[in-house]
């Protein structure tokens, strides 16, 4: 009997025919049409079970899984739908694990010891980076004696071109974690430090990133973060030299750029190396377009690095992060945090469409969760960054999304506000625990994956299996690759 119903809908219901009869002419909706459609890609998907030559690793920072909800319902919404039924490009990504995000020390991580446990499959403490649960924050002796090798540095020893794309400041903690070992995660530059962990030998992010001398060093780096790299008398915060400056001696073969013409223009066939700043300090949200007028997005940055890294016969290490999800999160700006969660989305498609799939392995996860909620029981199609449909027991309105901590207080209004001002880019969502900034959310995010050995991504698994998965991915087997400490 259910071989005959099975049989019977899918005479009806063709692939291709299921596209169009998603919805019907009144708009409604025709709930079996997406599941079949899943249904039939299950039955007739085979896993890629090939080692990797290349790796492209996507970190929404702070993209929750409720992120991804309201994200999904707000692009959707953009397009004219109601929104629910909407699918984000990431959501057909075949292969899905959860991901634990706990820290050596706190059960709620922050992005620099989560950005470690990723790069170097170790645990360690929150604010520090690149370095194992002995070392205390600050303490740059400890950290000097207990680096950790990250997946970047053994890539690049192995022959691999390696790059970084971000939204943020290139030295902050998720990108940092790519190539920087420190005791504080906030030593992005000179000026950022102590006098006595300079005496003592540490050095500051930025010039680890320019420094960075595994293998052919970092053929790719673009993001923000300006001043961390010029002197105060340009602008920026550096007392001691000009590191671009010092990139530029040290590779002069190699072409800097600082806005989005420069960037498109950047020939990848006779450029090998390419390093990109296009603002001080965080690249501006993508909903203040004023702002970005001059800047490349990130699926803009995401499809140049790969075009120039991916020319080493070899193969690359990508990691692109779209950093600013969770700055806006922090600010509790839910419209812009689901917006730069749409641009992350466009990134991992751009990524998707350049990439040779065949040989590479595509990673899409987050660093950590946030502390926004959907709720209350709005209609199906209310505006996901409006007001809920429900009054509270005292007869307020309050918004479908809602922060647990950051700044304000209480999630229902007035009624002095009107839908316009809630609905505005900049209107921050209230809390229930008032602080100037929003904390993270210790619940566990989503990984998921394509490509070559992308079947390794299953099941539940700690932040630090990525590493390993990594690692098997492109055939790197070898015990010092797990245990070193340099």
């Amino acid at each position: 009997m259910r071989k005959q119903l099975s049989a019977s809908l899918m005479a009806l219901f063709s692939m291709e025919a299921l596209f169009a009869q998603e919805t019907t002419a009144d708009n409604s909706v025709n709930w079996h049409v997406q599941p079949l459609m899943q249904l039939e890609k299950a039955k007739h998907y085979t896993p890629n079970h090939a080692e990797a030559k290349n790796v492209i690793l996507m970190i929404g920072d702070g993209m929750s899984i409720g992120t991804i909800t309201a994200s999904r319902i707000y692009a959707g919404q953009l397009e004219g739908k109601k929104g629910e039924e909407h699918r984000l490009y990431m959501e057909n990504l075949p292969h899905v694990a959860i991901s634990k995000t706990y820290s050596a020390d706190m059960q709620t991580v922050d992005s620099a010891a989560a950005a470690t446990a990723i790069m170097t499959g170790q645990k360690t403490n929150n604010g520090v980076l690149g370095v194992s649960d002995k070392v205390a924050l600050n303490n740059c002796q400890s950290a000097l004696r207990n680096e950790l090798s990250t997946i970047f540095e053994i890539a690049a020893e192995e022959g691999l071109s390696v790059g970084v794309v971000t939204t943020t400041r290139l030295t902050h903690a998720t990108p940092a974690a790519t190539y920087a070992h420190s005791a504080n995660r906030n030593w992005e530059s000179i000026a950022n430090m102590p006098k006595s962990a300079l005496n003592k030998g540490c050095i500051d992010i930025a010039r680890q990133l320019i420094e960075f001398d595994y293998g052919s060093g970092i053929q790719v780096a673009l993001g923000g973060g300006k001043s961390k790299f010029t002197l105060k008398q340009s602008g920026g915060e550096r007392d001691d030299e000009d590191l671009i400056l010092s990139w530029q001696k040290r590779y002069p073969n190699g072409t800097f750029v600082e806005n989005k013409k420069a960037l498109l223009e950047v020939d990848a066939a006779s450029t090998d190396r390419l390093f990109g700043l296009f603002s001080d300090s965080h690249m501006p949200y993508v909903l203040d377009k004023s702002e970005m007028q001059n800047v490349p997005s990130l699926a803009e940055m995401t499809q140049k690095a790969i075009a120039v890294l991916s020319k080493n016969p070899r193969g690359y290490i990508l990691m692109v992060e779209g950093g600013r999800i969770d700055h806006a999160h922090h600010a509790n700006l839910a419209k812009k945090a689901l917006a730069e969660t749409v641009e992350f989305d466009n990134a991992i498609q751009a990524a998707n469409k350049v990439a040779d799939m065949d040989n590479t392995l595509l990673i899409v996860t987050s660093d950590h969760s946030q502390a926004l909620t959907l709720s209350g029981y709005a209609k199906r199609g209310t505006p996901i960054v409006g007001l809920s449909d429900e009054k509270d027991q005292n007869g307020n309105s309050y918004t479908t999304l809602a922060y647990t901590t950051g700044p304000g207080t209480g999630n229902t209004l007035s009624g002095e506000l009107t839908i316009d001002e809630i609905s505005d880019k900049d209107y921050s969502q209230k809390a229930n625990i008032p602080r100037a900034s929003g904390t993270h959310s210790g619940e566990d995010v989503v990984i998921s994956a394509t490509g070559a050995s992308a079947s390794l991504f299953q099941g539940f698994v700690d932040d630090t299996y990525t590493f390993y998965a990594i690692n098997e991915a492109l055939g790197f087997r070898q015990q010092e690759h797990i245990t070193t400490m340099h």
